[in-house]
């Protein structure tokens, strides 16, 4: 590995101001489980690590009036052992339960997750269906990014030189509300999606049609996408098979996946259809308080 200088500011307004007078050649440093691998191979070369992961906004894991908020840098073992995103944002629990063991668990963030722009990252999906904010501090002031716009390549995201993720703001659950995220690989022992789906839906007062739905897709195109046509398919929509079906071959419509040792580009498109209907199908069932009989471990 390189040589490289490390700071570690005591406040958000500190780390910015390291950020913006490196100016692009500074990295955060929060869980550093991708960061590390890739300054191993020499993917990334910082001159600097900027060590954030003990910032108090960065450690945020609270839900009031407006929603739930979680820092930028709190790791995978407190998102899924904190009550409520296990009683109303399910899909975020079920993607932090599945990144890595439990020993990246204590150190990965869904905040580096998204910041590392993976186009299989697990948790963006989840991210994307729950309608996630990007909250992104900088020398300018603060702005505000929806998670589906937030990638922009593979690896690449909306964060300027001297701009830091702060936190993911999630809006309120409503009443009859249910998400899941699943993926499928090919094995236990290559932990990376060959399609991941996450999804949202809001049911009305029977229980026996849509009132709004998003869904999230990862692995399927260079950026995690919201499947919006898809989405919107389902507004208004019957709780039944051919609602469903609309909806993956919605999706399906939008998936542009490549072909590698995980899987071709044709079985790609069709996990999706098939992964989307089954999440859909598992968020409905939360939606009306049924236990959903799923195993989280993979």
């Amino acid at each position: 590995m390189h040589a490289f200088d490390y700071q570690a500011p005591t406040t958000v307004a500190e780390a910015i101001q390291l950020m913006a007078k490196h100016k692009g050649t500074a990295r955060p440093l929060a869980g550093g489980t991708d960061l590390i691998d890739q300054m191993r191979v020499g993917r990334l070369t910082p001159d600097v690590l900027i060590d954030v992961k003990k910032l108090k906004e960065l450690n945020v894991l609270t839900a009031d009036g407006e929603g739930l908020h979680i820092g930028a840098a709190v790791p995978c073992y407190r998102i899924y052992g904190n009550e409520t995103v296990n009683s109303q944002y399910t899909a975020l629990a079920d993607s932090c339960h599945i990144i890595g063991g439990i020993q990246i668990q204590s150190r990965a963030s869904i905040g580096g997750n998204l910041c590392n722009s993976g186009p299989a990252a697990d948790s963006t999906p989840s991210m994307i269906a729950l309608g996630g904010i990007c909250v992104i501090a900088g020398s300018e002031g603060t702005r505000e990014v929806p998670v589906e716009s937030f990638c922009t390549g593979p690896g690449k995201n909306v964060l300027e030189p001297g701009e830091l993720l702060v936190e993911v703001r999630f809006p309120r659950r409503p009443a009859n509300s249910g998400s899941h995220y699943r993926r499928m690989i090919p094995r236990n022992e290559m932990d990376i999606a060959v399609v991941g789906v996450g999804a949202s839906v809001v049911l009305d007062d029977s229980g026996e049609n849509i009132a709004s739905a998003r869904i999230g897709i990862g692995a399927v195109a260079p950026t995690p996408l919201f499947a919006q046509a898809a989405s919107d398919l389902l507004a208004g929509q019957p709780v039944n098979d051919e609602s469903l079906e609309k909806a993956a071959a919605a999706a399906r419509e939008v998936a542009s996946p490549i072909t590698d040792m995980r899987g071709t580009r044709e079985y790609r498109i069709h996990v999706t259809g098939v992964l989307v209907k089954r999440v859909l199908q598992a968020a409905i069932a939360r939606a009306r308080g049924e236990q959903l009989d799923y195993c989280r471990g993979r």
